[in-house]
């Protein structure tokens, strides 16, 4: 079975069983929490993706970046995931659980990716866009800065992609220019 799957499983269950026990916000910042070390810190995931770092060894370092803040529940989670030997799995889960914990919030997530920081206008009028789109009210967007756009901006919201950048629009004109439009075709 592929990582997404069984992420994607393991995530749905937690999800479940923390709607069903009152503790969805709490898990989701404790969720939250391990994706942001696992995305800022390579040493965190390069130990629980390791094949030679035993799996005891695993589970205490993935409980002690947890903390005491964190619930009674994802701790059980933990401890499931070292019985089961998929701490490695850690962080394709909790990026599911987020996905998961949006669409049973109803927010709709959207990647912008730009030269520059968004001001708050800017911000605004593309929430505005996205919730146009997609016909959802909450929208949390996952900003991006990339300097090889020149300008403009790349919108994504699912499988849709509004692609405003100068470098597409350059990229476009040049091929304009190769084809002649005035030669006789025969």
């Amino acid at each position: 079975m592929s990582a997404y799957r069984v992420a994607n499983r393991y995530a749905k269950a937690l999800l479940e069983l923390a709607v069903e026990n009152n503790e969805l916000e709490h898990v989701h910042e404790d969720m939250a929490r391990m994706l942001q070390y696992a995305s800022q810190n390579a040493e965190f995931l390069n130990a629980i993706q390791s094949p030679v770092i035993s799996s005891e060894h695993k589970s205490k370092v993935i409980l002690t970046l947890a903390g005491k803040k964190t619930s009674a529940l994802s701790l059980k989670f933990f401890e499931l995931l070292h019985k089961k030997g998929r701490e490695a799995l850690l962080p394709e889960m909790a990026a599911s659980f987020h996905r998961l914990y949006n669409e049973h919030h109803g927010i709709q997530e959207a990647d912008v990716v730009s030269t520059i920081q968004l001001d708050e206008g800017l911000r605004k009028s593309l929430k505005q866009i996205v919730s146009e789109v997609s016909g959802k009210e909450k929208v949390e967007l996952i900003e991006k800065i990339d300097p090889k756009l020149i300008g403009g901006f790349i919108l994504r919201i699912e499988d849709r992609q509004l692609d405003e950048s100068i470098k597409s629009k350059l990229q476009q004109l040049r091929l304009g220019f190769t084809q002649n439009l005035y030669e006789k075709k025969y």
